[in-house]
């Protein structure tokens, strides 16, 4: 292991290398490494034609991330399970054609990493049929740029798989917290372990190299070997870090509740402002089982552990988020992939082993559009490519999917109180169309497979039947007509319709103990 300025690295990708990226939105990106390639390439105009790889965003909206690499020349092909935080500039190269950009989904990118590293040829899997990264639909491809087939439909004891071929890492970048002389890296101030160890075995198998960014050096053997979650023998390269350059999370520089040093009480957590985000979580939360393990998307459905802490019964709950964690309350907005209080943080590839296999209960997730069959779409809506993240894995295979989300969007404003709603301003956008821009969850397939599949929006409950998509609740001071079905580009299913409880709609609710007391769900 050497020990080497940032201003060496980028001379250690050549041009029309294979880079994999470590990190997740900014939680333990390699920034500093990041920007010194972007440094090194605006000097000297090398490397050129670089393709990246990641499990997941790399960077925020803002400067960090994929922004160094979103110069034209110095990148050829981005793959990736999200595009949402990558940064406005590489996004624009996505919509505008100006680079090759594979959607794929986290937890399989994640087993990918495995496979690369003890040179299996690549990851046959389920996940991702009938979507749009089926090679019948879109092969994950996000523009018409790229053209190259990187997963193929095949046949395997007579059923149908995906298969993800590996591809070759010239170059792993990597973080963790310290490192010694020998090149043993803790991840402990890290809030996830993420699979910065894979990717280095992947890197290594491949014949390629491993740079990896830390806050501090230590002398060798001074590292409990416990502690040590990447070994020496995998990294060639160690780089001291900035703080700046170092963020534990977008929002946040460092904090030891973030990566279980320490406990926070619950009641601490500022609640949610009556809105109908809130309203939207709470009537979610009515789908909570006691003892469910159970998974929370960004977004609204992030916001179901504050509802639960306000009302006294987060620790009837077992929250997990495809990071890598297990238990505990999730943190939100830009703290979000880490948690209070986690009883476990595991290495992001095994979480998703048992999401893959079937260990969740439930799943609350965010949507962008709905059509009449169920189909969900998260990954590519008015034409931008935001990605799909863990998303497809964690639909496939999940017992129990509330998706939650606004009815409308764009310019919506509601009045939430006294028991009812009222819609001030209705959005531009309709979320419930005749067709999605995108198939990022099959709701055909989810019907014949028999998941129990619930839609939560501030003034609608959907349920996802056989014969399609029923509308079976609306909110209190909402009028069905005009309110909703209106604004829907199809007409859903109408049985027995019920309204919604108004107490969701008040300041103080207090329902949410007596339903999971009950055992009942709406």
């Amino acid at each position: 292991m050497k020990i080497i300025r940032p201003y060496e690295v980028g001379a250690l990708i050549a041009d029309d290398a294979t880079v994999f990226l470590g990190g997740l939105a900014v939680t333990s990106l390699p920034e500093e490494l990041l920007v010194a390639v972007e440094q090194h390439f605006l000097n000297t105009g090398h490397p050129q034609r670089v393709s990246t790889w990641a499990c997941g965003a790399i960077g925020n909206s803002g400067a960090a991330g994929m922004k160094h690499f979103a110069h034209p020349g110095m990148i050829k092909r981005v793959v990736a399970g999200h595009f949402g935080q990558t940064g406005k500039e590489m996004m624009k190269m996505v919509f505008d054609g100006e680079v090759e950009a594979y959607n794929f989904p986290q937890g399989s990118l994640s087993h990918l990493t495995r496979q690369i590293a003890c040179r299996s040829p690549g990851v046959l899997t389920k996940v991702g049929l009938g979507t749009f990264v089926d090679p019948r639909l879109e092969g994950g491809k996000m523009n018409s740029r790229t053209t190259e087939d990187l997963v193929r439909l095949v046949e395997f004891d007579g059923d149908e798989w995906l298969y993800y071929r590996a591809p070759k890492i010239d170059v792993a970048l990597i973080r963790g917290t310290v490192a010694d002389e020998h090149g043993n890296v803790t991840l402990d101030k890290e809030g996830v372990l993420l699979e910065q160890l894979s990717i280095a075995q992947a890197a290594r198998a491949s014949g390629g190299i491993v740079i990896c960014q830390v806050e501090r050096i230590v002398k060798a053997g001074s590292l409990h070997p416990k502690a040590v979650k990447i070994p020496g023998v995998v990294v060639d390269y160690v780089v001291l870090s900035t703080p700046q350059n170092h963020m534990q999370t977008i929002a946040t520089q460092f904090d030891p509740a973030l990566c279980g040093d320490i406990q926070i009480p619950t009641d601490s957590l500022v609640p949610m402002p009556l809105d109908e985000r809130k309203v939207i979580a709470r009537r979610a939360a009515l789908e909570l089982s006691p003892g469910a393990v159970t998974n929370l998307g960004i977004g609204i459905p992030a916001g179901i552990p504050s509802v639960a802490a306000e009302e006294g019964v987060a620790d009837a709950l077992t929250l997990s988020i495809e990071s890598g964690v297990t238990g505990g309350i999730p943190a939100q907005k830009g703290d979000f992939g880490l948690a209070y209080n986690a009883e476990a943080i595991i290495e992001q590839s095994f979480q998703f082993d048992y999401y893959d296999g079937g260990g969740l209960d439930a799943s609350f997730l965010g949507l962008a559009q709905v059509d009449a069959s169920g189909n969900v779409n998260v990954s590519k809506f008015n034409g931008r490519p935001v990605g799909c993240g863990g998303f497809v894995n964690i639909t496939r295979s999940t017992k129990r999917l509330i998706f939650c989300g606004s009815f409308t969007a764009g310019g919506l404003e509601l009045q939430v109180g006294e028991g009812a709603l009222t819609i001030k301003t209705e959005g531009r956008s309709r979320k419930f169309i005749k067709q999605v821009e995108q198939i990022t969850f099959n709701g055909r397939d989810a019907a014949l497979r028999g998941q129990e599949v619930v839609f939560v929006t501030e003034r609608a409950v959907f349920h996802l039947r056989a014969d399609g998509l029923e509308l079976t609740e609306i909110a209190p001071g909402v009028d069905l007509e005009r309110d909703v079905l209106a604004h829907m580009e199809f007409r859903p299913i109408i049985r027995q319709l019920r309204t919604m409880d108004a107490d969701l709609f008040r300041a103080n609710w207090g329902g949410l103990r007596k339903a999971l007391s009950a055992g009942t769900r709406h």
